[in-house]
């Protein structure tokens, strides 16, 4: 909305936290297909206000199944990370529990519905490129973590294409039901090298023009990231840079239950 490919008209304001307000949005606009990439997802800030993380992430991504459901989409694509893979902070057990009641709603609705395991997307918004840029403008340091910290990275169209290959994906197959789909994102990058050559990039000299502080690995953050979690089991697709991999379940009955 904020590119001008929507007029205010498409526009609808609404809380995903708001039960109500999200099965009367979805019963007015009646959507054949639904993206869900809505979450708080600043990891320190999650891991100060878990019960945040909880709220928005967990029973915001239910409020959407159900009222998914309850109007028959055809085709729901959960946005996950790999954080969820096997995680250490409030944003990656939240996000696999997105991925696991997805799952649980897959085997019940009559529509499709998957979800898509990312790394970092450059450029996306909290994303460490801009980060950098600002932190060069100004002057420096540019701040990392920890020397030896590593990510996986992808650029904003191959974020794109792999949320509707999964999508496409996942309606082609058997049951409809796909799991969580896992893009192949090579070897995992150094934040100190990217720094390095965002440096480089700004007609500047690291450690010299530019200099790099170490503060510290995060509460809840990993000195590298897993795409998969020993126990998944990623198997190929007829796509060469797409896995799947088997979730387990949560029932979102137990969920509001509990």
């Amino acid at each position: 909305a904020g590119h001008g490919l929507l007029d205010d008209e498409n526009i609808v304001l609404a809380d995903i936290r708001d039960r109500d307000r999200v099965f009367e949005v979805f019963e007015q606009q009646r959507p054949d297909v639904v993206f869900h990439a809505a979450a708080l997802k600043h990891l320190p800030l999650l891991e100060s206000a878990p019960a945040e993380g909880w709220k928005t992430n967990v029973l915001g991504t239910q409020n959407l199944l159900e009222a998914a459901e309850a109007i028959g989409v055809e085709r729901f694509v959960n946005v996950s990370t790999d954080k969820a893979a096997n995680p250490t902070s409030v944003l990656g057990y939240t996000k696999r529990l997105t991925e696991r009641l997805t799952a649980d709603m897959a085997e019940r609705a009559s529509g499709t519905y998957v979800s898509v395991r990312f790394g970092n997307v450059l450029g996306s918004r909290g994303s460490v490129l801009p980060t950098f840029r600002r932190q060069i403008e100004a002057g420096g340091p540019i701040t990392v973590t920890d020397p030896g910290v590593t990510r996986f990275f992808m650029t904003i169209p191959e974020a794109s294409r792999l949320i509707l290959q999964a999508l496409l994906l996942g309606a082609d197959s058997d049951g409809g039901d796909r799991g969580i789909f896992v893009l192949d994102m090579g070897e995992p990058v150094k934040i100190v090298d990217l720094a390095r050559q965002v440096i480089r990039l700004s007609g500047l000299t690291p450690d010299k023009d530019v200099k790099i502080v170490y503060t510290g690995l995060r509460p809840g953050e990993k000195l590298y990231e897993e795409l998969m979690h020993e126990t998944e089991n990623l198997v190929p697709t007829e796509h060469p840079s797409l896995m799947v991999a088997r979730p387990r379940f949560v029932r979102i009955q137990t969920v509001r239950s509990q």
